[in-house]
């Protein structure tokens, strides 16, 4: 069935209405801009004059960063450390009018930073700053009450994987059932070694090396992809899958339905930082204000050919949306 153009216009316009909940890694992400003149006498490396440094809000923050860049109210459950970059990170996200009640700060770890150099607009490296492990005791139990008051008022709960530990919790079985009972559009950027956590969800969402790695073969064929797709879905007796292909686009499966590929949109790249992010968070959003899979599939696959476009962990705006729609 082809899509109706008007009618993903008209969903573009409603992204803004869903309340969603977010639950994940939580990251902030710094960028270190500058300028390349010589090499370093010191090593074979070059010497970056430092300009500025911005921060943005990374993994789970970062989807919580396109669900407001969009208009949607947000809530954000996780945790930072008890540090500066945590601070920010809850100041960034306030900034962007997110609410941060649900997010607590411990003393056991630092907050996941991820340093990016930038020269020329042209990344130089990237350090990471964090600690992986799972969250038990009364941070756990805090957690969990916080999502399951949280869950009431909302109309999506999204979960952002980043395999840091917090998915592998405790209370995360808990909290899945909840949402599963009370019949919430449930969506996940899943990790492989987390998958089976996400049983009975409206839809999850992984690229094409996970799906790989999760399956132990290559989908590179077209027959391979369809049969694994399906294998995943029923598995795990979700309602979608969307697989991510990169320049090759998106693979849908549904049940009792076949295989729906669509193809990316041609844009020239500058950085695919966070378009992942931004995939789920306004696919999200459609399933929640109406969207069957393949429009919520359409509309994330043009957002993404937006934020592809920016440099650095970037998000997309409505209006951004609607204008890359009209264009194609």
């Amino acid at each position: 069935m082809q899509p109706n153009p008007k009618k993903l216009l008209d969903l573009a316009k409603k992204l803004h209405r869903p309340n969603v909940l977010v639950l994940g890694d939580l990251m902030l992400d710094e960028w270190i801009w500058g300028k390349v003149s010589r090499i370093s006498p010191e090593a074979p490396v070059p010497v970056v004059a430092v300009d500025r440094r911005t921060y943005t809000p990374g993994g789970a923050s970062n989807v919580a960063a396109n669900l407001r860049s969009l208009g949607a109210k947000t809530w954000v459950v996780g945790i930072v450390g008890n540090d500066e970059a945590g601070r920010t990170l809850k100041g960034e996200l306030k900034k962007r009018g997110a609410n941060v009640d649900g997010i607590f700060s411990v003393t056991d770890r630092p907050t996941t930073l991820k340093t990016r150099i930038i020269a020329h607009n042209q990344q130089v490296v990237r350090a990471d700053v964090e600690m992986r492990g799972t969250i038990d005791g009364k941070i756990s139990s805090k957690l969990f009450s916080a999502g399951t008051s949280l869950l009431a008022a909302a109309d999506a709960i999204l979960f952002s994987d980043y395999n840091k530990g917090l998915i592998a919790s405790s209370f995360m079985p808990r909290l899945i059932s909840e949402a599963i009972s009370k019949k919430k559009v449930m969506v996940a950027g899943a990790k492989p070694p987390n998958l089976e956590a996400f049983r009975g969800a409206t839809l999850i969402i992984m690229n094409q090396s996970e799906a790989e790695q999760i399956l132990n073969r290559d989908l590179s064929s077209e027959k391979t992809l369809k049969s694994s797709g399906t294998e995943l879905l029923n598995r795990l007796g979700i309602h979608g899958l969307i697989i991510t292909r990169g320049e090759h686009g998106m693979a849908i499966f549904e049940p009792y339905r076949a295989m729906v590929s669509i193809p990316a949109v041609t844009s020239e790249v500058y950085d695919v930082s966070g378009a992942g992010d931004t995939v789920i968070s306004v696919a999200t959003l459609a399933l929640a204000a109406g969207a069957n899979l393949l429009e919520a599939a359409l509309l994330s696959n043009h957002a993404a050919g937006v934020v592809v476009k920016k440099v650095g962990t970037a998000t997309v705006t409505q209006k951004e949306l609607e204008e890359i729609l009209e264009s194609h």
